[in-house]
């Protein structure tokens, strides 16, 4: 198993509104896990991102759990708060492959850590291509593509955020945003405004959508006034092309349409990108979710971060599209709570199980239908005092059984 080195502590973004203890705030974005002008308000209005943790750690990290006959095979790709990097790990824990690069070289004369209207240097989420090619994003500032060896490619600089989904032909589907005055909304502040922009293969802007102007162009425009963030409207988080399994379930929707996650309205949506305008909408009691993605039987698989029925706990929730049914409910064990203020991702895999990723606290976990944990893996980058804090981990993805990796030793 691979055990963690000695750490290179980096820069991360702020992020949320979290109080912090600057006496003992390492660089990065970690957890005690576990238990005057207006272009200089847009500006930091901008660069809102996700805060530095004070989550306290175990003493446990890597793999701790692993049912191996019922845990579902295959490798897993993940990103920390505690750097630039992305990591490829099998089932054990041990690391086959690793990316990394600074926002400093992907944005000359940039000055991260010291201006905090820019991107601090780590990567809030990838994707992996078949060929070893990485896409990374630095919150609200860059993204760039690599190789397998990590050279950089390109890099794309207007403002996106948390979330990307590359189709089949290439193109890439990214948040975007940028602060302006919005009269109708304030005519005193700037206001933070999310796009869905498309890209072709090579980075180049070809087409942006506003969020807040789809659901203004829609029936759904009330959703819009339920905001919990006067400044910061919606905070989309979550970004996935919609094929069949939705457009055959959901009245109105149709393959290429765009399933969205908005925070701060506690809203899963979906925005028609010809009409620019959100033809399904659902906010049906959770708050603050991340990572709502289709299932094959064109339900959605959701992580409700503070919506859960008992205090202090997050949950995961398969939801019916059509009757707003929950069909199946997790929120953690007795003895270990399921929660994330903030991020938290989940995925169901081939098998049924469910792997969610419990950002917080640094924690991965794989779930089965019966709700056994079948595999766990803690985050192994520490800092502070005895090793205290966790460095957050953003998503936790698991690759195809199939997925190809030959790459790997071409790439050394």
């Amino acid at each position: 198993m691979r055990t963690a080195g000695p750490l290179t502590l980096v820069l991360a973004a702020a992020a949320c509104s979290e109080e912090r203890d600057a006496t003992v705030e390492p660089a990065g974005r970690w957890n005690e896990a576990r238990w005057e002008r207006l272009e200089e308000e847009i500006a930091e209005l901008e660069a809102i991102g996700y805060a530095d943790g004070t989550r306290e750690a175990t003493d446990r990290s890597d793999v701790t759990v692993h049912v191996r006959e019922r845990a579902y095979a295959g490798a897993n790709l993940f990103v920390s708060g505690h750097a630039p990097a992305a990591f490829l790990v099998d089932m054990d824990g041990n690391e086959l492959h690793a990316w990394s690069f600074s926002f400093a070289k992907a944005v000359p004369g940039s000055r991260p850590g010291r201006d905090k209207r820019l991107a601090r240097d780590y990567w809030r989420r990838v994707h992996l291509y078949e060929n070893g090619d990485l896409l990374a994003i630095f919150e609200g500032s860059a993204m760039i593509k690599l190789d397998a060896r990590s050279n950089l490619l390109w890099t794309f600089t207007e403002k996106p955020h948390h979330d990307m989904f590359v189709r089949e032909d290439g193109r890439i589907y990214v948040l975007t945003r940028s602060a302006r005055l919005i009269p109708r909304i304030s005519e005193e502040e700037p206001v933070l405004e999310d796009f869905i922009s498309i890209l072709d293969s090579s980075g180049v802007e070809l087409e942006r959508v506003s969020v807040l102007e789809s659901f203004e162009n829609s029936d759904f425009a009330l959703l819009t006034e339920t905001t919990s963030d006067s400044r910061d409207v919606l905070h989309t988080n979550t970004i996935e092309l919609v094929d069949e399994r939705l457009a055959h379930r959901i009245p109105g929707v149709s393959e290429g349409n765009v399933l969205i996650s908005c925070r701060h309205t506690n809203t899963v949506a979906i925005v028609d990108m010809e009409a620019r305008s959100v033809v399904w909408a659902m906010a049906n009691g959770w708050e603050w979710q991340h990572q709502p993605t289709a299932l094959e039987n064109g339900n959605i698989l959701l992580f409700d971060n503070l919506g859960g029925s008992r205090f202090g706990r997050s949950r995961v929730i398969e939801l019916d599209t059509v009757s707003g049914d929950f069909e199946w409910v997790y929120d953690g064990t007795a003895d270990a709570n399921l929660y994330t203020r903030t991020c938290g991702s989940c995925q169901r895999l081939p098998n049924g199980n469910t792997l969610i990723t419990e950002s917080d606290n640094g924690r991965a976990i794989e779930v089965a239908p019966n709700e056994q944990i079948v595999w766990e893996y803690l985050n192994p980058h520490r800092a502070g005092p005895d090793g205290r804090l966790v460095a957050t981990l953003f998503e936790m993805i698991r690759l195809p059984a199939d997925f190809p990796l030959e790459w790997i030793d071409a790439s050394r």
